[in-house]
């Protein structure tokens, strides 16, 4: 079963077609920042793999508080540690806690939006730190070759699902360390009703 899906999979590459995975609110912790959470020494404990190699849900989950005193719970923190914290949150999320965050591609934090994040072991203030993901794609080196893709280019995906919508400016990110996968957040999955296993088409 499992080589028939793969099979099914890369017939579907070929074709033009990224898996679209959502992407909900969640924090990467420096491990600095993850010792003031949690305590001198603490780790991130995987709970499970994500698609992308190497990268994990833990099983720690801290909470962010806004501007505005409005507080999330049990936030998703996603391993390993990075060299800066990094806050991913959607538009209406950013509302809902008075944060100003801009569209940004992931690790380009300068300037960003500034949360207060709270563990078990203590709080903290980053600057710099909070962003609206931009919508991408992961791109491995083989699919970009087939399709003729460039790094940090952008293209226009097609969401097949029953409300159907075209998203514009869609960053290709390319890399060895890449699974073929695209992420959006939850307003724009929302906005075109993705749930479940959805295919995106890209537009050239």
């Amino acid at each position: 079963m499992q080589d028939i899906a793969s099979t099914v999979m890369q017939a579907l590459d070929r074709a033009g077609f990224v898996q679209v995975e959502i992407s909900a609110k969640h924090v990467h912790l420096s491990v600095a920042d993850m010792e003031k959470l949690f305590g001198a020494g603490a780790t991130m404990t995987p709970k499970r793999a994500l698609s992308q190699p190497g990268q994990f849900l833990s099983e720690q989950r801290v909470s962010l508080i806004g501007p505005n005193g409005t507080k999330f719970s049990n936030v998703a923190l996603l391993g390993p540690a990075r060299s800066h914290t990094q806050v991913e949150l959607s538009k209406s999320d950013c509302f809902a806690l008075g944060v100003t965050a801009p569209i940004r591609d992931s690790g380009d934090l300068a300037g960003s939006g500034q949360i207060t994040i709270e563990g078990p072991q203590g709080t903290i203030t980053v600057p710099d730190c909070t962003i609206i993901a931009k919508r991408h794609i992961h791109v491995p080196p083989k699919v970009a070759e087939a399709h003729g893709f460039k790094d940090k280019q952008a293209v226009c995906v097609e969401l097949i699902t029953d409300r159907p919508v075209i998203l514009k400016d869609v960053l290709l990110r390319v890399s060895d360390k890449y699974s073929y996968r695209m992420h959006i957040d939850f307003d724009e999955a929302n906005g075109a009703d993705v749930s479940g296993f959805t295919l995106g088409r890209i537009l050239k």
